[in-house]
């Protein structure tokens, strides 16, 4: 379920001292569940009932950043280093 604030506007970000930053490669599954497509999380934050959200950015398209909710299923975290 989203946050209320994002049922009623797209483009709404929780405070930026609740934001912890972060630089995390993963990789999508988009909406028609058959793509799969890089990106990058570079925030995470926590709704007052304890779910994951992430800024999310995917790459090689020209949208900004959006807050979804984080899911194992969809959103693969990457390595950051050393494999």
């Amino acid at each position: 379920m989203l946050p209320p604030q994002l049922q009623t506007d797209p483009a709404w970000s929780p405070p930026e001292q609740d934001v912890r930053p972060a630089y995390q490669p993963v990789e999508v599954l988009l909406d028609d569940a058959e793509s799969w497509v890089l990106g990058r999380i570079n925030g995470w934050w926590h709704s007052p009932e304890g779910t994951p959200w992430c800024r999310l950015r995917l790459i090689g398209t020209a949208a900004a950043p959006a807050w979804r909710r984080y899911d194992p299923e969809r959103i693969l975290l990457l390595p950051t280093q050393g494999i």
